[in-house]
């Protein structure tokens, strides 16, 4: 068992990695010699299992030797069960408690995980646990009452304030934002995309600590919006004359990734033709610049995180459809998944039909352009 492969070096006292590809390698290593001993070692029939967190860092001559299974983080579900039959039984043993002095029901164990906890294992979730039941022995060793059902208001005398918060679900209809799905090491959460329009040179900003490859996502959608002026009945000549502010909350973490695409390109086209978005609709996908819609990854994770978000509708591509086999059942049986291939079905099924009062900057933008066409026409 070689744990963390991933953390090989290599420096002036050797390369570890280069002694494992001998060792690893079953057609070679039934007479590996071992230049420390000068003895060799039959290693063909035995079973090496390493472990990683990122396989970027692992010599690809190395990785290529070994069959690779992924893991994917616990989903909520997965935590409480664990918890339920593992962890609570283990620290009730650690603690001097037994089931029938104290019970944690499920809304106390899923307020652990979602607002003390942050991570894709169960580690933070069993130190906390440890440490309810640990006040719940020094009440027991002061000869004082304990608490003997765990509710989320004792979870909170315990434990002090939350020190997570999930973000929700818009609460109104709005314009010039829509809801992404990201994929985290963590699990899967749900990312707001704010777009705001003003009178300005062209320039696109794009905000939130953001990564070079939405970076270009969020140029991919502005050109497609720019192609598709025509159907939208604005002057191209109008974007010489706008700024574009795209902006993802929570700036102080790191974002990447492809599949905000089509999030970014929907806040872009409600807040250009003033129609709203609906605030129940979740959305993840790659967007082209003409317009059609890639595949992303972690689709498990995502639809799970809009499920606990309260989003009824999301907008998966179409070749995602594979991936709903991971799903549990009862997710799928409460939320809807339309499946889209193109852009122009996003913003119909995203945005309202009819659009509000027009936008005032690009108001006053067409007004100046109509008045310098008639100048220029005198």
């Amino acid at each position: 068992m070689l744990d963390e492969i991933d953390k090989l070096g290599s420096d002036f006292r050797g390369d570890p990695s280069s002694a494992l590809l001998e060792v690893l390698d079953p057609e070679q290593n039934h007479a590996f010699s071992d230049h420390y001993l000068e003895l060799s070692f039959d290693l063909s029939k035995v079973m090496f299992i390493t472990t990683s967190n990122s396989l970027g860092s692992i010599p690809p001559a190395l990785l290529d030797r070994m069959e690779i299974i992924e893991f994917p983080g616990y989903i909520e579900e997965e935590k409480i069960e664990i918890a339920r039959k593992f962890l609570i039984p283990k620290q009730m043993d650690e603690n001097g408690f037994t089931s029938e002095d104290i019970e944690f029901d499920d809304a106390s164990i899923q307020k652990i995980i979602r607002e003390y906890t942050y991570e894709a294992g169960v580690r933070n979730l069993e130190r906390e646990i440890g440490q309810v039941l640990r006040k719940e022995a020094r009440q027991k060793a002061e000869k004082k009452r304990i608490t003997k059902t765990i509710s989320p208001r004792v979870i909170e005398k315990f434990l002090g304030p939350p020190q997570f918060f999930m973000t929700e679900a818009e609460r109104q209809d709005e314009v010039g934002v829509a809801t992404a799905i990201a994929w985290t090491e963590n699990g899967g959460e749900i990312m707001p995309v704010e777009v705001l329009i003003l009178e300005g040179k062209g320039n696109l900003q794009v905000t939130g600590q953001i990564g070079d490859v939405m970076q270009e996502s969020a140029q991919a959608a502005l050109s497609y919006l720019k192609s598709k002026s025509a159907t939208l009945n604005i002057d191209p000549e109008i974007f010489e004359s706008l700024d574009i502010h795209i902006h993802i909350p929570e700036g102080a973490i790191p974002k990447d990734g492809p599949s905000a695409g089509i999030t970014m390109a929907t806040a872009l086209f409600s807040a250009i033709s003033d129609r709203k978005v609906y605030k129940e609709i979740g959305m993840t996908g790659e967007i082209t610049l003409r317009g059609n819609v890639l595949p992303i990854g972690g689709v498990r994770e995502k639809i799970l995180a809009a499920h606990r978000s309260g989003l009824k509708i999301i907008l998966l591509p179409e070749k995602n459809k594979k991936d709903l086999v991971e799903v549990p059942k009862k997710v799928l049986e409460d939320i809807k998944i339309q499946y889209v291939r193109h852009m122009d079905e996003v913003i119909r099924y995203a945005l309202h039909p009819e659009a509000g009062p027009e936008n005032l900057t690009i108001k006053k933008i067409k007004n100046a352009l109509k008045k310098e066409n008639q100048e220029h026409r005198k």
